[in-house]
């Protein structure tokens, strides 16, 4: 009879899941291209257009997380995610939201809103892996989900490279339309603290971490199965 292993402790299971971010896609040549300003303005658009499949997925795959989460404190805290993709007015505050952020972007970078809210650049590829994510979301549980949003550790950074070398890159793009990477660096860390909450307190056996391990590279592969699709289509500038 085989012995299962023993848990990891938090801080050694934390490190085993930031260990990850070796996969992330911010070592993808694609984009590496884009961050290194070796990219061409076709690219540029491609990537912005290709992704807003992605972006408007994201409060689809948090909802899906609501739907099956019985626990209302984590209700309480995840459903902020789904207002800073779609915005929203309360209590005469308003937020336009990351989406809106990001049609302003696909502008600035010199493509027309309607072109990317048909989607009609959106490589087949690209949309399967983003589909294949929130059909995860929809019938895994609800831990593991959430698990698969923790990507968002390692999201600050490439966010950071943008700011930092885009302006100097890409100085014919509207500096206004890089606000959406400008929201994320905040936004991102405050949803980390929560989501890792939730997997360093749900996963903690040794095989459920392990699960846990598995889930984070699944959406990990996705980030990197888009921009292989985007590479494959627009091409990787040396």
């Amino acid at each position: 009879m085989m012995m299962t292993a023993p848990a990891w402790s938090r801080t050694e299971f934390e490190a085993q899941l930031r260990e990850r971010g070796k996969s992330y896609h911010i070592h993808h040549p694609f984009n590496r291209m884009l961050n290194g300003g070796q990219a061409t303005p076709e690219q540029i658009r491609g990537w912005v257009a290709n992704r807003f499949c992605y972006q408007i997925a994201i409060p689809v795959k948090d909802a899906a997380v609501l739907s099956n989460c019985p626990d209302r404190e984590v209700r309480r805290g995840w459903v902020q995610r789904i207002l800073d993709h779609d915005g929203f007015e309360l209590g005469g505050v308003r937020d336009d939201g990351g989406i809106e952020a990001w049609l302003r972007l696909a502008v600035a970078v010199g493509l027309t809103r309607n072109e990317v809210l048909d989607q009609r650049h959106v490589i087949p590829a690209l949309r399967f892996a983003v589909d294949a994510y929130v059909n995860f979301a929809r019938r895994a549980p609800w831990q593991e989900a959430v698990c698969s949003s923790l990507t968002e550790l390692f999201a600050p950074e490439i966010h950071k490279q943008r700011l930092a070398s885009w302006p100097e890159h890409y100085p014919w793009i509207e500096p206004d339309g890089l606000a959406y990477f400008r929201n994320r660096v905040s936004q991102a860390r405050r949803d980390v603290e929560q989501g890792l909450q939730i997997t360093l307190d749900h996963f903690t056996t040794r095989p459920q971490q392990e699960r846990a391990l598995e889930v984070l590279q699944f959406k990990l592969d996705i980030l990197w199965a888009m921009n292989d699709a985007m590479a494959l289509r627009y091409g990787v500038t040396a």
